[in-house]
């Protein structure tokens, strides 16, 4: 019977220090999984992240080719819904004289307009890209 308890209780100590470790393992694992993904940050104060999303986003600024492939596009190719289409300078020169110029079209980008959101589908682009893209697509 002596025996019997010495393999169990070497069995048993085993299955503890196995189970030490698993659980150490587990930790470490959870905390990986349920580390942040990213911060909020506020205007006019440091923000420890952009610089790394800068980074990974290519760090210079966009061309208007670039703005115009991945968000503009979609609508101004085909004019979807009246937008006006790449290229059709007068149709943008109509839209420039009842909205104050470049400017005016400018700021009904950034505000959006009819079924276009707010910057188009380029939330993080600069007034300055979007200006470059809109002089690219209208030929204005």
């Amino acid at each position: 019977m002596n025996l019997i308890k010495k393999m169990l209780a070497a069995h048993a100590a085993v299955l503890a220090l196995w189970a030490v470790s698993a659980q150490a393992a587990t930790d470490d694992a959870v905390a990986e999984r349920i580390k942040p993904v990213g911060e909020v940050c506020v205007q006019g104060q440091e923000c420890k992240g952009v610089g790394a999303v800068a980074a990974a986003a290519g760090g210079g600024a966009r061309t208007p080719d670039d703005i115009i492939a991945k968000h503009c596009g979609a609508c101004h190719t085909a004019g979807v819904l009246g937008a006006p289409k790449i290229g059709d300078t007068a149709a943008w020169k109509e839209r420039a004289d009842h909205q104050g110029g470049l400017d005016g079209i400018l700021a009904k980008a950034i505000t959006g307009i009819n079924s276009m959101p707010p910057k188009g589908t380029c939330a993080d682009c600069t007034d300055d890209e979007l200006k470059a893209t809109i002089k690219k697509m209208s030929g204005l």
